[in-house]
């Protein structure tokens, strides 16, 4: 007979915790591990249990420190926002390897940082983007950083904006100086129906996506998650499915038309990809270094987006009143770039605030593709049996 689950209460699990460090002293320490908590008396009973575990699963603090840091950050019920719990957590969080392919553990986040010099250089990025404000605003910290970091890139934006916010015209005016801004060595415009991908055939999509990563011999992507949740513009959702399936299809020997004039399969290594409500991210980007960059090419955006115009705008308003903000003071350029990073990314504040940073955009990362037609994976069973069994013809 199977016993039914119980659902332990939450709140019970926290006064029965805290009635027990109640009667700890402030010096007692604390092993916090994977398996739970062990107080100082119930260490010397699990020696040979604490010695198989890694350093880097377990941290040990004093009562007191437990109780500033653990009940800030919600360590007591597991939660990643560990990573933010002290400094030598943070480290320990950098040295750590990004989940890689499709094994990937969504209850650790993993952080990635700016790394000094040129990287990636030689490497090729295609930023991909629904409207012309999609990149700015949810990428727009990360590509600042990998451009930064070596990358050539490439902007390719989706729609033709035509019932957006702004004149047909400034959409791709407002395009080309995004991919200026960012230095990218080029800008595509597909030109697909506004707000009707969902009515097209996705083929006609994957199609030209494959061209471009085969013919521009893309490394790595940065595109809308075509797994994420709660997305209701359909071509946010379209975008991505095309994406990921020319991705793959890339790589393989479809469209053999492409061969003959010397454009042959190949397959992006990398993908980062965004969502709005960001359920799938495992990967926190450390944007700190590049939030200016990010909030001047949102300035850029004159036909839609949040940022703009809008803290003249505002200016004016609150003038009409009698009114006016210290923010807004100066000129126009002035006024919109305070607009924007006091009210526009307060999102990417908060996110770098949970993982200790100041501040942070979140992605759903992939790479190492599992299955490549044309570079064999060096680690496979077939290649570990040929390494083993090989012998000389």
């Amino acid at each position: 007979m199977k016993m039914k689950s119980r659902n332990i209460c939450f709140p019970a699990i926290i006064a029965i915790l805290l009635l027990l460090l109640n009667g700890m002293k402030d010096d007692q320490r604390i092993t916090c591990g994977a398996g739970g908590l062990l107080l100082d008396n119930q260490q010397e009973l699990y020696q040979n249990e604490l010695s198989l575990l890694k350093p880097n699963n377990i941290c040990i603090m004093k009562r007191k420190e437990f109780l500033q840091k653990g009940l800030a950050t919600g360590t007591i019920i597991g939660s990643s926002s560990w990573v933010a719990g002290s400094d030598d957590s943070l480290q320990k969080t950098q040295d750590k390897r990004v989940p890689r392919g499709y094994d990937v553990d969504y209850e650790e986040v993993k952080i990635e940082w700016p790394v000094p010099g040129k990287p990636h250089k030689g490497k090729v990025l295609l930023a991909i983007q629904p409207h012309s404000d999609d990149i700015p605003l949810s990428a727009g910290g990360l590509v600042a950083k990998l451009i930064d970091e070596g990358y050539t890139g490439y902007l390719c934006s989706v729609t033709d904006d035509a019932r957006g916010e702004g004149k047909y015209e400034q959409n791709r005016i407002d395009n080309q100086k995004i991919a200026d801004f960012y230095g990218m060595k080029g800008s595509f415009e597909l030109l697909m129906p506004h707000h009707q991908l969902d009515s097209i055939g996705i083929q006609d999509l994957k199609q030209r996506f494959i061209f471009l990563i085969r013919a521009l011999k893309v490394d790595t992507i940065v595109c809308m998650d075509p797994w994420g949740h709660y997305e209701e513009n359909p071509d946010h959702y379209v975008t991505g499915l095309a994406v990921e399936a020319a991705r793959w299809i890339a790589g393989a020997n479809d469209y053999p038309e492409h061969f003959a004039f010397g454009i042959g399969p190949y397959t992006p290594k990398e993908r980062y990809y965004y969502s709005r409500a960001g359920e799938t991210n495992n990967l926190i980007v450390d944007i700190s270094k590049y939030i200016d960059r990010k909030i001047e090419v949102n300035l850029l955006n004159i036909a839609k987006g949040p940022a703009g115009n809008n803290g003249v705008k505002l200016r004016e308003r609150l003038a009409k009143d009698g009114k006016k903000l210290t923010i807004l003071e100066g000129d126009d350029y002035t006024a919109n770039f305070n607009y924007a990073k006091t009210f526009v990314f307060t999102d990417n504040k908060r996110l770098g605030e949970k993982y200790g940073l100041e501040w942070a955009e979140g992605y759903h990362y992939m790479t190492e593709i599992p299955f490549d037609n044309h570079a064999p994976d060096p680690n496979s069973p077939v290649e570990e049996y040929i390494r083993k069994n090989a012998v000389p013809k």
